[in-house]
């Protein structure tokens, strides 16, 4: 049986796309395969910019998302595995699905729902109890 992992980053993108909003991937750069500049990786991982008016879109299959795109005013070519991509979100937003590691037995673990953000995700004050949430994410995985 085939991975639904990229049925899903298909079906984000398309859902951000069409809401006007831009999809964004973060992705695990150190992954066997990944093609992405260098200098723009931080801890290990980078955070691209997919929307079709950003990048000229080659192949988002079920094997490998590719595409060019310019950094620094210099186009590259970019080459992502799909197991190298850890989350689909859009920038405005923060919406998408985080992916966990594949398990050891081969199959897909659950997708999370997550919103994605660049801040850690507890902010705890000394003193006080966890923050709430102001919303939680509004897809549902249906079984």
């Amino acid at each position: 049986m085939s991975s639904t992992k990229p049925y899903l980053l298909r079906a984000i993108f398309e859902w951000a796309e069409d809401n006007g909003f831009t999809p964004q991937v973060l992705v695990n750069a150190e992954a066997a395969g990944v093609e992405v500049p260098l200098k723009h990786v931080v801890d290990g991982q980078i955070v691209l910019n997919i929307s079709s008016s950003a990048v000229q879109l080659h192949v988002m299959d079920n094997d490998c998302l590719s595409f060019s795109a310019r950094f620094s005013g210099i186009e590259q070519d970019i080459f992502l595995p799909i197991d190298s991509i850890l989350a689909i979100f859009a920038r405005e937003n923060s919406q998408g699905i985080f992916f966990e590691d594949i398990d050891d037995d081969g199959h897909d673990p659950e997708p999370t729902l997550a919103a994605v953000t660049s801040e850690p995700a507890s902010k705890e004050k000394e003193g006080e109890g966890p923050t709430k949430p102001k919303g939680g994410p509004h897809l549902k995985i249906i079984k």
